[in-house]
């Protein structure tokens, strides 16, 4: 992976995460960066930087990123890379993994920039370099796990992988589009953090049950007792009913406790404003202009309303927003970057946020309404479409217009409804341990198989 922005390293951190819960002690996880680490020299050690002057300066973005989807930007990219990163990513690749002795079992790539350069390494390497053809001679599993929701650029999507995980109907199309086969291509939902899988106290149990009665039994009463029950399965034609873990009312409950815990007020309307890891997406701006509105609903209606800000690292913003003098009526929490957002965003009643796809898919498993403030083009503005037509969002990028949505839906309590139940309904909140589970049942085939031709 890369950390281009924060969602690459999050997904990744959420499949380690699952490995341990699903697997304790049995699946070891080496998460790099593979750019920044092993780059030869700039650009390519040094995409972190580059992508947050792109990600300030969207036009920049907006023409490197659909440059990059041509043929021409395909071919020129995959030469670039083989001919400069070959030697030092394959140092990478061939590297002893965890406490072993032997590079890794199996290669899970949560980037657009991993897949064509680490398929012709492996298959170097299972080789002993008679080839690079990934169709030919590659033994060691490759998985991708796309984690864009509502589109992607073609470099996620490699005909020769063995199982490519996508979030959506819209990527599943895209991935056919690319040629990938139907059976390559498995559809649960994205990777997203520990705090929002959603684990019911039947679940949980089950899950418990592989430290004191081993991996394998574990694994079938999850698959087939629970996660073909409460799971919501969303591979193509799969039971489209939403987990019973995950009702209105138990988000309601969630929501009075949370707001107890952070300090908020449990009766008055709140509003989560976030930026991002990164910080990035005019927070300031949106943040001043939708505390003056509710302010003024406030005033008009005599109730009182808050507002909660996360500013992530961008340091600038969370100074300027704490020396504001904010108007009364409006209670503001300004924040910086928050580890527990899984009970922020329970707390609060609305979100407004960049179009990033992890926190889409954390706020619709929370019941939260999106309005979407900004995007980067390309891969973030087809999450747009999916929000809208999912019926639990919209988007501006004018601060006043976010003010006035927002401002609409915390009065109109029957609109809020609604659009909570339409984010319930497009949650995926066990996701990540289906995925996770995915990926282990080859984990664990590939080192049946080795285990089987040293006997």
């Amino acid at each position: 992976m890369s950390d281009t922005g924060g969602g690459h390293r999050a997904s990744a951190n959420a499949l380690r995460d699952a490995f341990d819960v699903l697997y304790p002690g049995k699946i070891q996880c080496d998460i790099v960066d593979i750019y920044t680490e092993y780059g030869p020299f700039w650009p390519f050690n040094d995409y972190v930087a580059l992508y947050k002057i792109m990600a300030e300066y969207p036009f920049l973005w907006d023409w490197f990123y659909h440059f990059g989807a041509t043929p021409f930007g395909l071919w020129l990219n995959e030469i670039m890379l083989e001919t400069f990163c070959f030697a030092p990513f394959k140092e990478c690749i061939n590297r002893p993994s965890g406490d072993t002795n032997a590079r890794a079992d199996m290669v899970v790539s949560v980037h657009p920039l991993c897949q064509d350069i680490p398929l012709k390494i492996l298959a170097y390497l299972d080789s002993n370099g008679k080839t690079t053809n990934p169709l030919q001679a590659r033994t060691t599993p490759f998985a991708t796990v796309v984690t864009d929701l509502g589109g992607a650029h073609p470099t996620w999507f490699n005909m020769a992988v063995d199982k490519c995980f996508v979030p959506s109907d819209e990527l599943y199309q895209l991935a056919l589009a690319r040629d990938l086969r139907p059976e390559q291509i498995i559809q649960h939902g994205l990777p997203i953090r520990k705090g929002f899988w959603g684990m019911n106290d039947d679940i949980a149990s089950a899950f418990s049950l592989s430290t004191s009665s081993g991996v394998k039994e574990a694994t079938n009463m999850v698959s087939e007792d629970f996660f073909g029950d409460l799971v919501r399965t969303v591979t193509r034609g799969g039971n489209k009913k939403r987990s019973k873990s995950y009702t209105q009312d138990k988000a309601s409950s969630e929501k009075s406790t949370f707001r107890k815990k952070l300090g908020l007020n449990c009766d008055s309307p709140a509003v989560l404003v976030v930026g991002g890891g990164d910080g990035m997406g005019g927070i300031v701006e949106t943040a001043s202009c939708l505390g003056k509105k509710l302010s003024s609903d406030a005033q008009s209606t005599n109730n009182q309303f808050q507002m909660v800000v996360v500013c992530g690292n961008n340091q600038d913003a969370k100074t300027r927003l704490e020396e504001t003098i904010w108007p009364e009526g409006v209670n503001v929490k300004i924040n910086g970057f928050v580890n527990n957002m899984d009970e922020w965003m329970r707390a609060c009643d609305a979100i407004v946020t960049k179009a990033g796809p992890g926190t889409i898919a954390e706020a619709s498993i929370c019941g939260l309404p999106c309005m979407l403030s900004s995007y980067l083009p390309g891969q973030e503005e087809g999450n747009i479409p999916f929000v809208e037509n999912a019926g639990f969002g919209t988007y501006s990028g004018d601060p006043l217009e976010i003010s006035e949505t927002v401002s609409s839906w915390l009065r109109e309590e029957e609109k809020l409804k609604s659009m909570r139940n339409a984010a319930l309904n497009a949650a995926r909140p066990f996701a990540t341990l289906c995925i996770a589970q995915d990926l282990a049942k080859m984990l664990f085939a590939t080192k049946q198989t080795k285990n089987s031709a040293i006997k």
